[in-house]
């Protein structure tokens, strides 16, 4: 299954290289399905966010992200077009965040429901907008992380590959994976305060 997937995205990169334009169509989908499930898990907690943002919008935005991003340069093997396809994946989760509870944003601005009632909050208060701006924290935090680090952290908590699979990937033992994966949750877990959404 591992090789099967990298086979296919190699196949779609070397047909990019030609010139074929469906190859692009083709790695924006492979990237769609985990992008679709990030989204999900970052604002299924978030009445205030949804009023203006649904989870399939984001996930169009970050694929017109993606296509833009593949139109501009070609990724050599499947590792770069993670490392590229994550990277969008980030920014746009960031600028999601930033948009709607920044100083100016609707969120930070509106304190409605679409009904025009103030929201009962829940004792836990996990629908807060700061709840979203620690994400964007977090998204940032992953973006500074050692650059293995990184690459493994966006292999396993972005691209949702098994650690087996990024091992073989990047060309390094599941062991290897496995160390730097628990380095950078360590790290971040130390550098947002313990606070971790979505691990």
């Amino acid at each position: 299954m591992a090789d099967d997937r990298t086979t296919v995205l190699q196949d779609c990169l070397d047909r990019l290289r030609r010139g074929d334009p469906a190859a692009r169509g083709e790695l924006v989908a492979a990237a769609c399905e985990r992008l679709g499930q990030l989204t999900r898990v970052m604002l299924r907690d978030y009445r205030r966010l949804r009023r203006w943002e649904q989870t399939d919008d984001v996930l169009q935005n970050a694929m017109i992200r993606l296509d833009r991003a593949l139109r501009e340069v070609t990724p050599e093997a499947p590792r770069d077009f993670y490392r590229l396809a994550t990277l969008q994946v980030r920014r746009e989760l960031i600028d999601l965040a930033r948009h709607h509870f920044g100083p100016e944003g609707p969120g930070a601005l509106h304190a409605t429901d679409a009904g025009g009632t103030t929201p009962p909050e829940p004792a836990e208060s996990t629908h807060e907008p700061g709840r979203l701006a620690a994400w964007s924290e977090f998204h940032r935090r992953v973006e500074s992380l050692p650059d293995e680090e990184r690459e493994v952290f966006d292999l396993v908590w972005y691209q949702g590959l098994p650690h087996a699979e990024a091992a073989a990937l990047l060309g390094v033992s599941t062991k290897t994976i496995q160390r730097r994966w628990h380095s950078a949750c360590l790290r971040l877990h130390r550098d947002l305060g313990g606070a971790l959404p979505g691990l």
